[in-house]
């Protein structure tokens, strides 16, 4: 980016605004920086989230297994106490 061409924003160190486009550009890079690194840290989050919910269901899914067969086992065993 070349800032010579940019009009600096009063009151704003590292803003400035483009003459062609009248946008305002952040050129501060240590902000740049704290955003990513806050960027970075909730898609870290959201993928902590979801590998959790993923083990949740999964963990669900097993006990509703084990809940099936167990009660497979015991309809079994009560079938051959009858007998």
């Amino acid at each position: 980016m070349n800032t010579r061409k940019l009009i600096p924003v009063d009151g704003k160190d590292g803003w400035y605004r483009d003459p062609e486009s009248n946008a305002i550009i952040n050129a501060n890079e240590s902000e740049y920086d704290k955003y990513m690194a806050a960027y970075n840290r909730r898609v870290d989050d959201r993928k902590k989230q979801q590998a959790l919910q993923d083990d949740v269901s999964e963990l669900k899914s097993d006990m509703d297994a084990i809940k099936a067969l167990l009660l497979t086992l015991v309809k079994n065993q009560s079938n051959n106490y009858d007998n």
